[in-house]
């Protein structure tokens, strides 16, 4: 008899569900999050099961690492792609189990990639210098409104650095808005100093594959984000074409169209995240430094605001990636620009 099993996983427990060819409960029941007593349960199905499909949520790897190393298949369900109709009147933790094992039994199940195990920690070290860069830009803009606010003068980033303490606080005047500043200060300093570790450490330990290079090619890409990009993407191949690509870097529209009228919005949030803060930041370079990035900026610039057009720049650059890291061949910005 072939058995199917669905996990339908939580921060400290999960509902475990074994089901036969007519969906009928064969173990039904919920555990704690420990790895020993999942492998238990499952050990007398262990042979009848075609696999094993666990939800993806925030916390799994400790679940899949451990049924794969004990020989179970295990496929991630993406949430987004396995909806169930909407209209149901009542669900609970075991119709969410029974329905992941359905749609692995009818063969229709969305899975989501299962990253290497060895290669996670450093993906993860730089989505955590991603999360320290966007506090210390908040930090920044933080200062430069305060002065903005109380003195009239808008100054970049690159003077303010310049000022000395003492210009600081006669630029500033009042003590309690120099105490906010100087918190400010302080937690950039922080900051930057946690940041310059981590790349350090990545730098040392990243392991290089051939598209690393490839990738420093491509305007606005430096080597911090050539890591991020190499290691957010994962092997191109599971990409079909480039527009799945984009799509998973969170670089094309989600609007839904019908006779010519906007009629709403799918999921925003699918794909990766960190991919799409990577490119966005790799397009806001280019635009500094590369005159026919910046020319491409200004036009989208004049038809919307500067995030709009940077997501567009930065869609371009996701484009020129999958090609560079598919063909692996060098970056060719007439290929992009024209």
């Amino acid at each position: 008899m072939r058995l199917y099993c669905g996990i339908d996983l939580h921060s400290t427990n999960n509902y475990l569900g074994v089901y036969d060819e007519q969906d009928r409960g064969v173990l039904c029941q919920r555990l704690p999050n420990e790895l020993g007593v999942v492998l238990s349960s499952l050990e007398p199905y262990k042979a009848e099961l075609v696999g094993v499909v666990v939800e993806s949520t925030y916390n799994w790897y400790w679940l899949v690492d451990g049924l794969r190393e004990h020989g179970y298949r295990v496929l991630l369900a993406n949430p987004g792609g396995n909806e169930q109709y909407n209209g149901l009147k009542y669900t609970d933790d075991r119709h969410d189990s029974r329905w992941l094992a359905h749609m692995l039994r009818l063969g229709i199940l969305a899975t989501g990639y299962i990253y290497p195990k060895e290669e996670r920690p450093l993906r993860d070290l730089l989505r955590k210098r991603m999360r320290l860069v966007q506090h210390r830009t908040a930090h920044v803009v933080s200062v430069e409104n305060t002065i903005t606010r109380n003195t009239g003068r808008r100054l970049s980033w690159s003077r303010i650095e310049e000022l000395t303490d003492d210009q600081i606080n006669k630029l500033l005047g009042a003590e309690l808005i120099r105490m906010a500043a100087r918190a400010s200060f302080e937690v950039i300093k922080i900051l930057d100093e946690q940041i310059s570790e981590i790349e350090k450490t990545v730098k040392a330990r990243a392991r290089l594959r051939d598209e690393f290079e490839l990738l420093k090619t491509i305007w606005g890409i430096g080597p911090i984000l050539a890591l991020t990009v190499m290691y957010e993407t994962g092997e191109i191949k599971r990409f079909p074409g480039v527009g799945d690509y984009c799509s998973y870097a969170r670089c094309v529209g989600s609007a839904r169209w019908s006779n010519g009228k906007k009629k709403g919005e799918n999921n925003t949030k699918n794909g990766n995240r960190y991919l799409g803060w990577a490119y966005v930041e790799a397009a806001h370079f280019a635009a500094r430094f590369y005159p026919r990035a910046q020319k491409f900026m200004q036009r989208k610039l004049a038809k919307g605001n500067r995030a709009l057009a940077a997501k567009a720049l930065g869609h371009k650059l996701a484009r020129a990636s999958y090609y560079v890291m598919r063909d692996q061949v060098e970056f060719d910005p007439a290929k992009l620009f024209g």
